[in-house]
This record gives C-alpha cells, structure tokens and sequence, in this order.
C-alpha cells in the first residue's frame, strides 16, 4: 500500500478521467430492506394482525483522496499510465529522442523525480520583505544608509515618477513592492526589481514545480499548478513555509503537454500576400515561430529543450515507511 501526500489534485480532470474508464464516479450507496407479515384469524370483519418492519441504510462515500489513487490503477490496469522515472534519470534517452518516442505529446505518464516549487509572486514578497529590514537597518544605523559611489543614478533609475493628473497610472507590477535600498555587496532595490522582472517572463506568476530527473540538471519537467483546485488552496507563502525551495522528491502524474523545440533560429517574420494584404495564416505561424524561439532561449514560460511541459493530474510525495529494525528498536 501507497500512502501519498497529495500537494496538488485536478479533481475535475481526475472525475471525468475515471467516469471515461468506469462509467461515472460513485460517491453514495443506498440500501434498503423491508420485511412484512400479516396474519388473518375469522371472517373479514375480524380484526386482523399485521406486523411489519423495514430498515434503510444510507451511506454517501465521499472519495476525497480515494479518487485520484482509483484512477491511477484504472489507467495501469488498460496500460494507459507508463511511469517514465527509470528513462528520464537516463540522459542518453532524451539526447537520443528515445524518450520522445516513448512517451510523446498526449501520453499519461508518471514519474517521480527531484524537484521544487517556484512562485514570481512568493520571490516578489521576499524580495520586499528584504528590502523592508534593510531599509529598516539603515534606519538605526546598522548598516550604511548612503548609497556606494557610482550608484546614485541606478537608484534614480529604478524610482518611478509620480504620473501626471491627466495621465493614466500604469498597473502596479509585482517588483513595484521592492522599494529602493543599498545593501551590502552590490545588492540593492534597483538590482532585486530587474530580477523580478525576469522571473516574470520565465515564470509566469503562479505555483509552477519543476523537476530535474538528470542529475547534471541539463533537464527541466515544468509543470504548472491551476489554481482553484484541490489541495492548492492555501497561500504561496504557506506552501513554501510547509515545503520549502530545496529539491526534494516528488512524483507527478499527467499528459505529455509539448516537447522543448530542437531549433532556436529567429523565424522569417514574411506574413503578407503579393498584393500587400496579410495572410492571416503566415502571421500566427510567424508569430507562434518567434515566441518558439523566445521559448527555446528561455526567454519565456514554455518548454525548453529537451524537456517537455506536463498538464498535472496530481502532484505527491510519497510517505516512507520505517524499517522494521527500528520499529523492532522502539
């Protein structure tokens, strides 16, 4: 018996999955008996003796966590779920594109792999909190509270103007948080807000989990967690309190979503027709060929190869049971 540590479950994906394998998703059981005897003594006009008794038992099974494990043996009983552990620990299997041809794009995989969270908005707040005891150091005089030389024009930099009264205030971002300070060996306001920035684009803000199967980490599995679901009801800040942001081990069962792309060339951006109209058709392609390209940079929150992106069923850990030596020992 496994026990699993659910940190994520899809449980809209995970029913309509197992109504697909089993025909729906039983949650409630009815049950009922009656029992009746009638005894008749003399005409009719006699009394009569009827005695009857009847019982119901009524029991709702609500699944919960039961659900996801059911569907899990559903999908290895008809040889639809591979686990893909072994292969993806292998990097020769992903340089050779053998495990392209294994598992390749739509495939239910599961695979169990180091891995770790990360949220653009969890570093934001920590960046800020940051910056907030560092101002608040300066503040007594624990650490130097003028700039280094050379710095005061990163630091106008980095300020906002306030906006004029007739202009629009732009949308506040999440590096807007940081406010400006100058810390010790080089980092300050200025440098943590361009960090955000980035994380921004590479990581879309919201809960993501990568793993990394091959130990020389030229791998990457990413995977992210939609919102709303259960188990993935609590704030980020909590979650990484629970979890941290060491790699630790973590087993994650979903479809193939995409592969990395193999090329990184900057596309032809051509997408008009002879007689200077746009062909519609030539613009998406030339538009999703560049944002592949920024995608295989690592520009943006897309696969990178030779990974591939995985739309999650669930995400756990599994429970380690003690040997029976120490339990003996206790």
């Amino acid at each position: 018996m496994i026990l699993r540590e659910f940190l994520y479950v899809d449980t809209d994906k995970v029913r309509a999955m197992l109504a697909q394998l089993d025909g729906g998703v039983v949650e409630e059981e009815r049950e009922t008996s009656r029992h009746e005897k009638k005894n008749t003594f003399g005409p009719r006009s006699a009394a009569q003796h009827l005695r009857a008794t009847g019982s119901e038992r009524y029991t709702q099974k609500s699944l919960g966590d039961a659900i996801f494990p059911a569907l899990e043996d559903a999908l290895e009983s008809e040889s639809l779920l591979r686990d893909i552990s072994t292969e993806a620990a292998d990097i020769s299997q992903w340089t050779s594109g053998n495990l392209k041809e294994i598992a390749p794009p739509g495939s239910l995989v599961r695979i169990t792999a180091p891995g770790s969270l990360f949220d653009t908005r969890y570093a934001a707040g920590v960046f800020s909190g940051f910056a907030s005891v560092a101002t608040g150091l300066q503040g007594i005089g624990a650490l130097p509270s003028s700039p280094p030389a050379g710095s005061s024009r990163t630091s106008k930099q980095g300020q906002k103007r306030p906006p004029k009264p007739d202009q629009v205030q732009p949308e506040r971002q999440l590096e807007d948080a940081i406010v400006d300070f100058h810390g010790m060996e080089g980092v300050d306001g200025a440098s943590l807000r361009s960090i955000i920035r980035m994380a921004r684009g590479i990581f879309a803000p919201g809960l993501h989990i990568n793993l990394s199967p091959v130990d020389s980490g030229e791998v990457l599995i990413g995977s992210r967690l939609q919102e709303g679901r259960q188990y993935l009801d609590t704030e980020a800040d909590i979650l990484f309190a629970r979890y941290g942001t060491s790699r630790q081990e973590w087993t994650l069962v979903g479809s193939i979503g995409s592969y990395g792309p193999d090329d990184t060339e900057l596309p032809d951006l051509t997408f008009t027709n002879p007689d200077g109209s746009v062909n519609r058709g030539q613009f998406a392609d030339s538009i999703n060929g560049l944002m592949k390209y920024l995608g295989g940079m690592g520009f943006i929150d897309l696969p990178q190869s030779p990974g591939f992106s995985l739309i999650p069923f669930a995400v756990y850990r599994s429970i380690p049971r003690r040997s029976s030596g120490i339990a003996r020992q206790e």
